[in-house]
């Protein structure tokens, strides 16, 4: 319904119109009609469903020229379904002429989200003339009547999960591999909003998790989270591979007098675990997270090469 379609306007008997199916609790104005009839000035068209022919927009403009002892009007018509013809009516409604109600205006979402449930919060509060929040709880609210989606369509045509929360974690998992990736390429392979994907490398950047709290304890509860069965197992007693050669690199003088010394003991004491560990982590990680850590430890990995090229050309220089 981005681009609504009506013919050029042309000349009917009024007879052959039926009343408009709007959300209005009164029909009519019986002064906003007078006040027509009153007017010099011809109406512009109204706006007819050619199938049913129901009037969508125009039943003061209609009944103004009935006062005026008119047999005919001139109407444009609009060829889409009945339910696209109700929306179009609120939209109408909502712009100019006699506002409708907030009550109106409600109720009108609440058919709306039946008929169009595909349809994102915004899309409908943007028809409806109330806020995305407004239409978000009438859709909670009425959610027995509503049928299920996947997928909902937004203001600006484009086609998006019903949760983002598997998306951010994708996000998440393609800046952890390349974070120069751009906005648009990271929204293209999600499916989500430029504004949202911004929103994932901010959290990111903040060290904050790329799903809000919200959408984790909804979409991702802890409880639902299938987990890897944990293997009983011996106390693990070893010492991880480098750990006597890391001990000397922490004695070492020239190493904790400097900055960059002591940060990289801290990097290196960090990451200094065993395999059984190692393992542990694995089993302990909730699934839904696994992409994400492996494109990091990825990421750290091609990190920690770089630095042991890095020093081979340094020993070969020093030799």
């Amino acid at each position: 319904m981005s681009d609504v379609v009506v013919t050029p306007p042309e000349t009917v008997p009024i007879a052959v119109l039926k009343p408009a199916d709007s959300p209005r609790a009164q029909r009519h104005d019986d002064g906003h009609v007078r006040e027509l009839a009153e007017c010099p000035n011809d109406f512009d068209p109204i706006l007819v469903h050619r199938p049913t022919m129901r009037v969508i927009d125009g039943m003061h403009r209609l009944a103004a020229a009935l006062l005026r002892g008119r047999q005919e009007i001139r109407v444009r018509y609009f060829e889409g379904s009945e339910a696209d013809a109700y929306v179009l009516s609120v939209q109408l409604n909502v712009r100019h002429g006699l506002p409708l109600s907030r009550a109106e205006r409600r109720l009108a979402a609440v058919r709306i989200l039946a008929s169009h449930p595909h349809w994102s919060d915004r899309a409908i509060a943007g028809r409806t003339g109330l806020s995305d929040k407004t239409v978000g709880r009438l859709r909670r609210c009425s959610s027995a009547e509503i049928p299920h989606v996947d997928r909902r369509v937004g203001r600006d045509g484009s086609v998006r999960p019903l949760s983002s929360a598997e998306g951010r974690l994708l996000v998440a998992s393609l800046l952890a591999a390349d974070p120069g990736t751009s906005l648009r390429e990271l929204a293209r392979r999600s499916e989500l909003s430029l504004a949202t994907v911004r929103d994932v490398r901010e959290r990111l950047n903040r060290g904050q998790d790329p799903v809000p709290k919200r959408q984790r304890e909804v979409v991702l509860p802890v409880a639902a989270v299938p987990r890897i069965p944990r293997r009983p197992s011996k106390p693990d007693t070893r010492r991880a591979p480098g750990a006597p050669a890391l001990r000397n690199l922490a004695r070492d003088p020239a190493l904790k007098a400097s900055e960059s010394g002591r940060l990289l003991l801290r990097a290196l004491f960090t990451t200094e675990f065993t395999p059984a560990q190692w393992q542990r982590i694995v089993e302990a990680l909730p699934e839904h997270w696994a992409p994400v850590v492996r494109a990091l430890a990825a990421r750290r990995a091609a990190e920690w090469n770089a630095l042991a090229d890095a020093l081979a050309g340094h020993s070969q220089s020093a030799a």
